[in-house]
């Protein structure tokens, strides 16, 4: 990919909790993702890309700003951000381009606050302004609800989910029709943020029937209950979000696949739609199309639901690009980011990558990436008594557990993160070269005490402690804004 590419629109298409293994272009033996699959032939496909964090509202804030959480100061679903800190929005705006958001964006929501876009169509913030006060509560820890509704909701039929995306997709392909009848001074940026796959597990009918009675392999290393054996932060992420309690059967583990699956299906077709709408009206030379997600799904792996771990289903993400100028059928390797997405939309639409616009921390995805770069994710919120970081290249994942023991992975001889290396005595010299190489970021157990307190100071800010755990809580994620 060409340091000089022309300058040329943007389509930014953002899912919600998409495992990175969970498409056809990426192997797997299952899911259907005809449209995902025409984006990644014709683009780079990035194999190593990582969140900044896996929970939603975190992630996105670092997707906005191309920081990490321990320079953002975001750290869990109840600190969202309020569009303070320059964004790649801001950056556009102010060059004079149009960029427009449509659907989710879990940023906080208060009237007044302006997150850098032209217009903001359909948003999602976080609920109320205050999102789910619940999860600052990390030591003890609170129940946000029984883990129940995971597999409860795995069904054929719409949910406001699924509605929501409905009229997200819409508008947008409204928005690239208006704009291909009306072409703009200065190329645009479009963010689709759709909800899809986030649970609940309810996907149409149509999208379910394509996995349900079919022989769906079961997940990797799956354990009902919480696994002895397993790593520790596993075990206490299963006994506090409680989802896998309620599965008791491989049945049970297939009808929740199925949501999923079916899901991740429903979000293609989506997909499609936008390409579709691109082609339509004549915009697909003059348009580039980034994919990625704001973290993955475990999707039962390990016996484990939802995100919060740093294994590759939950902490990697997809991260597609394509379009003129990008090499078709082109797998990159390297490690790259969501703090990379900052730079990528400035260099793609015309912006200058100077002091003035550029993130320090981000890489464009359309110049070349180095071989040796790592990326970090940071997880502080619910599930974890302290933080969790991890670091990762092409080859080696490390995690720090600021309170448990560690965990290192070799990516080439065990891709699927199954045999911990921290612990054997040939592996020492490696472990301590990763530790040293995070401590080169930042120091790991200042930024877990700055986490701690800035939760205890919006723990004071909504009512305190007493008062938050006796409270209502939002049943784990939060309700759409369309009914």
């Amino acid at each position: 990919m060409s340091h000089t590419l022309a300058p040329k629109n943007l389509l930014l298409i953002v899912s919600d909790e998409h495992n990175p293994k969970a498409m056809g272009f990426a192997g797997h033996p299952e899911v259907k993702t005809p449209h995902l699959d025409r984006l990644a032939a014709g683009g780079t496909c990035f194999t190593n890309a990582t969140c900044a964090s896996p929970i939603c509202v975190p992630a996105r804030a670092a997707l906005a700003t191309g920081l990490n959480l321990f320079e953002l100061g975001h750290w869990d679903n109840v600190d969202a951000y309020d569009g303070r800190t320059p964004s790649w929005h801001h950056v556009v705006r102010a060059a004079g381009h149009e960029v427009v958001s449509i659907g989710k964006l879990h940023y906080r929501g208060w009237e007044g606050d302006d997150y850098g876009f032209t217009e903001s169509l359909l948003p999602m913030h976080i609920h109320g302004g205050r999102g789910e006060v619940k999860m600052l509560l990390r030591n003890p820890p609170t129940s946000i609800g029984d883990g129940s509704n995971m597999l409860a909701s795995a069904k054929a039929g719409e949910s406001d989910y699924t509605r929501y995306d409905a009229q997200i997709t819409q508008r947008a392909v409204d928005w690239i029709h208006a704009h291909g009848r009306t072409p703009s001074d200065k190329p645009w940026v479009l963010m689709v943020s759709l909800v899809a796959p986030h649970f609940p597990l309810t996907a149409p009918t149509e999208f379910f029937n394509l996995y349900a009675d079919k022989p769906l392999h079961l997940p990797k290393a799956y354990h009902f209950g919480v696994d002895p054996k397993a790593h520790p932060f596993v075990r206490q992420y299963a006994q506090q979000s409680g989802y896998n309690q309620h599965f008791k059967t491989e049945a049970d583990v297939r009808r929740a696949l199925c949501g999923y699956y079916g899901l991740v299906s429903y979000l293609d077709s989506h997909v499609g739609a936008l390409l579709d709408a691109l082609s339509e009206v004549g915009l697909s030379e003059d348009t580039r199309v980034m994919y990625t997600s704001d973290h993955g799904d475990n999707t039962g792996a390990r016996g484990l639901w939802g995100k919060s771990t740093m294994y590759a289903e939950s902490a990697g993400v997809p991260m597609i690009l394509s379009g003129p100028g990008v090499k078709p059928a082109r797998t990159e390797h390297a490690a790259v980011s969501h703090i990379d997405v900052y730079n990528t939309v400035l260099e793609a639409v015309g912006v200058p990558l100077d002091s003035s616009t550029a993130s320090v921390r981000s890489q464009s995805l359309l110049s070349p990436v180095a071989a040796e770069r790592i990326t970090l994710s940071e997880y502080h919120t619910i599930g974890s008594h302290s933080g969790v970081f991890m670091l990762q290249d092409a080859r080696t994942k490390y995690v720090h557990h600021c309170d448990l023991a560690p965990e290192l992975f070799d990516l080439e001889s065990d891709p699927q993160e199954l045999v911990n290396l921290a612990e054997r005595p040939d592996q020492q010299a490696l472990r301590r070269h990763w530790e040293a190489r995070l401590h080169e970021l930042c120091d790991p157990g200042e930024v877990d005490r700055r986490a701690k307190s800035r939760q205890n100071a919006l723990i004071d800010f909504f009512g305190g402690e007493d008062a938050i755990r006796s409270g209502q809580g939002i049943g784990g994620y939060t309700p759409s804004p369309i009914r």
